[in-house]
């Protein structure tokens, strides 16, 4: 199954077929699971309409989603219940799914660091400049496997 343009393969649990989308990992697809109303332990190909049409919904246009519901789904039991707080002191949830950047939008976020270290000559910006470990990782040995992977130019 085709979801934006990444392959899904059908007989993956559907947390684990969203890690093939740049920038998710495996909180990021549970919490997605969680909030299209997908079951963790559902496959793709198990799938309805509904659902993989909600979950490209999402995934086009986090910021455009409805916001998710702050009500429990049960009263808590009156032994176990805490002092009600007035509704001014309680902070709003943060919905950290709203501000997702998967794919393209994520590459060039990427390039633009990138791009942006090496104009205003960071010490980060010299070490991507010149093709070498920017992390602190040794170079005597592994320099050779950085400039292979440390190229902004890679694509262009």
């Amino acid at each position: 199954m085709h979801i934006l343009g990444v392959l899904l393969p059908e007989n993956h649990f559907v947390k684990h077929a969203l890690t093939h989308f740049y920038g998710i990992g495996q909180k990021t697809a549970l919490r997605l699971c969680a909030r299209v109303q997908i079951h963790d332990r559902a496959r793709i190909r198990h799938l309805n309409q509904s659902q993989v049409t909600a979950l490209t919904a999402f995934l086009s246009s986090p910021t455009n989603s409805p916001p998710v519901s702050v009500q429990p789904l049960a009263a808590p039991h009156p032994s176990l219940a805490a002092p009600v707080q007035p509704a001014a002191e309680q902070p709003a949830p943060v919905d950290r799914l709203r501000e997702i950047k998967i794919e393209s939008d994520l590459r060039r976020q990427m390039r633009e660091n990138i791009a942006h270290q090496r104009m205003i000559g960071s010490y980060v910006g010299r070490r991507h400049a010149m093709h070498l470990p920017v992390r602190g990782q040794n170079t005597q040995s592994n320099a050779r496997s950085a400039r292979k992977l440390n190229r902004v130019e890679r694509y262009n």
